[in-house]
């Protein structure tokens, strides 16, 4: 902990936050973008200070009992920094959103009224174990305009601390308020409820991890929230499913990264095609060390699956676990999503344009689709660049969150000497 830090109440970090984010309000978008490229190399060249702080991170997670799955969001290695380093460019090449006329007109007394996108001003974002997400979100609020203050949990102080002071000094080096990124790491969980009660500090809060830490921050918070969700994600292979794609679409939405929130968790099958598509696809799940929980239906065509409970469809498992069920039909299916669903992503494998059609026209859900893996869910792989979190409520934003989605708006009312009669 540097003695800055110390020094500083969270108090005054928040005060220096909001100094920070009329600062960053004006700055032009060539300014922000050389931010974003001395954010880039400070990640990309970083290593040997980044590294280690992760690695005790890790040793400190291991012997705390921290699970596989959280262990993996927590680990940074050489790849993912240079990751970190291209998702910042990314967004360099993305239109700057401040000012962004959306609408206007003038009215009939000649007053010009235009619509302009605007910071919030101060974010905070709440998370744990995710030492990527310090980089995605300073990086996001930097192009648009923002202060952040980041809680980003015991499990990755090290990591953010090491982080948030290579984001500093990329800023400063080109005349930006070192401000306008901050952790509150140091304070804890009194620092985590400061901050939720900081209302007139803080203009919004984004959390960002498991079910518990986001309902925590909804119920708590007097601070308006974005809510991201957890990622109860379903994948239903309906009797036209070609088994091909079912298996490949299958395997990818529950292996490539089983730990992140738009991995597969529950897998539904019509029950016209279980017979021929179960035993290959859980075949190759198995294959790829998946763990088969399935219901009773399922173990009649799977015997080696363990046998589901109740629990199990309102699980977000994290690992290579996942739900199998199998059910009557397409109506069957949309009721046990609509019962379970964490309305994240859902996706569905048909060749009946019909089918489709229905499915994501009922599917009440963040992201619906047809056809594709799930670990599509994300800003990085819609274009944003990265993105600050996936937001499962309907007010302001839904989905991945990127740089309009860190915007407000204001009116500009332009007039020439008119009084209202």
């Amino acid at each position: 902990m540097s003695e800055t830090a110390t020094a500083l109440s969270l108090d005054d970090k928040l005060t220096a936050a909001r100094t920070a984010s009329i600062a960053l309000a004006q700055a032009s978008t060539a300014r922000k973008n050389a931010g974003l490229e001395a954010i880039a190399v400070a990640v990309a060249s970083g290593a040997e200070r980044i590294l280690p702080a992760n690695e005790l991170d890790l040793a400190n997670g291991r012997e705390n009992g921290l699970s596989q799955g959280l262990q993996d969001r927590l680990r940074l290695d050489e790849q993912r920094l240079a990751g970190l380093a291209a998702a910042t460019r990314d967004i360099i090449a993305l239109p700057d959103p401040i000012g962004t006329v959306l609408r206007g007109s003038t009215l009939p007394n000649g007053l010009q009224l235009t619509q302009v996108r605007v910071p919030f001003g101060v974010v905070g974002a709440i998370y744990e174990a995710r030492p990527n997400v310090t980089i995605d979100i300073a990086a996001l609020a930097l192009k648009s305009g923002n202060a952040v203050v980041l809680r980003g949990g015991s499990a990755a102080e090290n990591t953010n601390r090491v982080l948030v002071e290579l984001i500093q000094g990329a800023l400063a080096s080109v005349g930006l308020p070192a401000d306008a990124v901050q952790t509150i790491d140091e304070f804890g969980r009194d620092g985590a409820t400061q901050l939720m009660q900081a209302r007139a500090q803080v203009d919004v809060l984004i959390p960002r991890g498991s079910a518990n830490l986001i309902d925590t921050v909804v119920r708590e918070s007097k601070v308006p929230v974005i809510e991201t969700g957890a990622g109860v994600v379903h994948l239903f292979l309906d009797k036209t499913a070609d088994e091909r794609m079912a298996t490949e679409i299958a395997v990818n939405s529950k292996v490539q990264r089983p730990s992140v929130c738009n991995a597969l968790e529950t897998l539904l099958v019509d029950a016209e095609a279980a017979e021929r598509l179960l035993p290959p696809v859980l075949a190759a799940l198995h294959d790829n060390g998946v763990t088969i929980h399935g219901d009773e239906r399922t173990r009649a065509l799977y015997p080696d699956a363990v046998p589901t409970t109740d629990d199990d469809w309102a699980t977000e498992h994290m690992s290579l676990d996942l739900s199998v069920k199998v059910v009557d039909d397409l109506d069957d299916a949309l009721a046990h999503i609509r019962r379970y669903s964490t309305h994240h992503t859902e996706s569905i494998v048909t060749n009946d344009m019909a089918t489709a059609n229905r499915f994501l026209a009922e599917v009440d859900s963040a992201v619906v689709m047809v056809n594709a893996s799930t670990r599509f869910t994300d800003g990085g792989e819609f274009g944003f660049g990265a993105e600050v979190g996936i937001s499962t409520q309907k007010l302001h934003a839904r989905g991945p969150m990127g740089l309009p989605e860190l915007t407000s708006t204001k009116w500009i009312v332009r007039g020439e000497g008119q009084t209202r009669g």
